[in-house]
Formats: C-alpha cells, structure tokens, sequence
C-alpha cells in the first residue's frame, strides 16, 4: 500500500466512521518502533507504521487508523484527545477503534541479563543487563555487601 492509498482509506475511515472529512496528510512512516501510528499536534497529520500492515493485515491497520482519528477529531474540536480523556475513550468504543495495536516483529530487542549482583549475607540475587559498581549499593533486603558475577552469554543454536 503506498502513501496515496493510506490517504484515501484514512479519507473514507473519517468520513464513514466520524462523518467529518480528514483534510490533513496520513503517510507510513517506517521510523516508528513501538507503537502502531500517532498523531502530530501541530500539523493534524498521521503517521501509521508500515510493519502493522505487513505482518497483522488491513483489520490491525484500519482499528489503528480510527484511534488516531479519535485523536485528530477530538483536538480539532477542542475535546479531551488524549488517552485517559473520557471524550477520547467514548468516541474510541463507539467507532470500534483498537485501543492498543498488537506487537510487530519481536517488539524492543531485549539483551539478555549480562551481570547479576549477589548479596554477601542473604544470597538475594539482583540481575542487570549494565555493567555496575557494587561498592556503591547496598542489598535492598538486609543491606549486605553486593558482589558482581559476570553471566555466561546465551548461546545461539
């Protein structure tokens, strides 16, 4: 699906859902990780990542596109447009918008834990992706000195 194509559908979504036309841009923006499209405050446009389309379908795509017009609608009206808004929340449920878009890909790439502290006195264990300095902490349990391991790395079959 191409940028003109998001536009249109963008255009008929507002004017079949909301009945009020989308006069603003609705483009793909490949740059977005963690969320499935937002709102731009200041130019009224909508960004929708293309991952979504790719890998959940049109249906994923079309409850993202009614949330973010909830949010375009509602601003342009002076309504309560964010998320914890009641006016937001209803207009949500009555366009049958997603409220949370599902996960793409394997979502934020994850390290696993490299380091893990270990209390001296209780044995209480404390994992860490980060290289730290124990001298500098204390157990959060009995207040022992800490010491850091270094964990094996994960091997890749």
């Amino acid at each position: 699906m191409t940028d003109q194509e998001l536009q249109k559908l963008v255009e008929e979504i507002s004017s079949r859902f909301f009945g009020v036309a989308f006069r603003h841009q609705a483009r793909f923006n490949g740059r977005l990780r963690t969320t499935g499209g937002r709102y731009l405050l200041r130019t009224h446009d909508i960004e929708i990542n293309p991952r979504h389309l790719q890998e959940h379908g049109e249906e994923e795509l079309v409850g993202i596109i009614k949330h973010e017009l909830c949010h375009y609608h509602l601003h342009l009206a002076k309504r309560g447009y964010r998320h914890a808004d009641r006016d937001f929340q209803l207009l949500l449920q009555q366009v049958g918008g997603s409220r949370y878009c599902q996960q793409v890909g394997n979502g934020r790439t994850q390290l696993p834990y490299r380091y893990e502290l270990l209390c001296q006195s209780c044995g209480m264990s404390y994992k860490r992706k980060r290289k730290m300095n124990p001298n500098r902490y204390r157990c959060g349990r009995c207040s022992g000195k800490l010491t850091l391991r270094e964990l094996q790395p994960a091997k890749l079959d």
